[in-house]
């Protein structure tokens, strides 16, 4: 194993990937760009610094998540998911190796140019939704979906990254009892009342993302985290007042109750339609009712149900010159 007191640009990984300059930094590490010298290709590392100075046994506990969040990805075959091209340890620490993506993340552009606009952030939203239908149908739930890990590339499409989230919150073993992980106010209401998430909670995420990208703010951040998690569960968001025809598909998708939430192929839908200048027609929200007398023995739990087969990817349009892809002075992989 090799060992090293710091980290920084030149660094040879592996005896392969050299690091060349920081292009993300979040609260688990920072995102790399770095030059494959066996592939002579550009790819993106990511830097676990959170385990520099952790114990020996918080160690074991981030290499399993970071195994587990390589192999959570892996399993997702989509030009929408950021592809994992491999796992090294270095200094006594996990480094992810992935694709590398020229272009900011959309928070990255929003917070460059105040907000998106409602036409291209349709646009991303539709990429953004194919992909995570292709990961339902492979039996992973995201569970982070924000605009930070939302990277759009200068080719016009927007991918996902990082599934560590899904993977730490898909094994029991290295889930601590209790334990709410991920962005707060990107969280669906189910979650943060404690209920197993689905892929309606996935939406609501994606939900909220948009209402931030094109409002310019997150519909739910308050001043603290418990006021956040007060606000998601029984606050409704301010009506956007720069969704235009999004603003029928953005409010769908922040429906408190799952159920009442438009599908994957529903909220498709509704967003081809207002890229094409139609207002969505929106199923009405159904009313709560007291729940009947089952008869059936055996009544299948929403989270246990078959998840649905993805729709087909097909590329969008490439964006015009004015698009967010060209925003934000920072170009590659964000970490979240």
């Amino acid at each position: 194993m090799e060992h090293s007191q710091s980290t920084g640009a030149g660094l040879l990984l592996a005896g392969r990937y050299r690091l060349s300059e920081t292009i993300g930094s979040g609260g688990m590490g920072k995102v790399w760009r770095a030059h494959d010298e066996v592939l002579h290709r550009v790819v993106a590392v990511k830097e676990l610094t959170a385990g520099r100075y952790a114990s020996e046994a918080d160690r074991i506990v981030l290499h399993a998540r970071t195994q587990k969040e390589a192999r959570a990805a892996a399993r997702i075959s989509h030009p929408g998911v950021v592809t994992v091209h491999d796992v090294l340890e270095h200094d006594a620490r996990p480094w992810i190796v992935m694709q590398y993506v020229d272009g900011p993340s959309l928070a990255d552009a929003a917070k460059e140019s105040g907000r998106i606009p409602a036409s291209q952030a349709a646009r991303v939203g539709l990429h953004v939704l194919r992909a995570l239908g292709a990961a339902h149908a492979a039996g992973v739930l995201h569970r982070d979906v924000k605009p930070a890990n939302i990277l759009l590339n200068r080719d016009g499409r927007a991918l996902i990254t990082d599934f560590g989230i899904a993977a730490i919150e898909g094994d029991s073993t290295i889930t601590r009892t209790g334990e709410i992980v991920g962005s707060i106010d990107y969280l669906a209401p189910e979650r943060v009342r404690g209920a197993d998430p689905g892929p309606a909670s996935d939406l609501w995420s994606l939900g909220a993302t948009l209402y931030t990208a094109v409002e310019g703010e997150s519909p739910f951040r308050r001043s603290s985290p418990l006021a956040t998690m007060q606000a998601v569960v029984g606050e409704e968001p301010r009506h956007p007042e720069q969704a235009g025809l999004l603003t029928h598909v953005i409010m769908a998708l922040l429906r408190k109750d799952p159920a009442a939430r438009p599908s994957a192929a529903e909220a498709e839908r509704m967003l081809l339609e207002a890229m094409e200048g139609r207002a969505p027609a929106v199923r009405p929200q159904p009313q709560p009712q007291v729940p009947a007398q089952r008869t059936t023995p055996h009544a299948v739990r929403p989270e246990t149900a078959r998840l649905p087969t993805p729709t087909p990817y097909v590329p969008l349009p490439v964006p015009g010159p004015n698009t967010v892809s060209a925003a934000g002075p920072r170009r590659g992989n964000g970490v979240g």
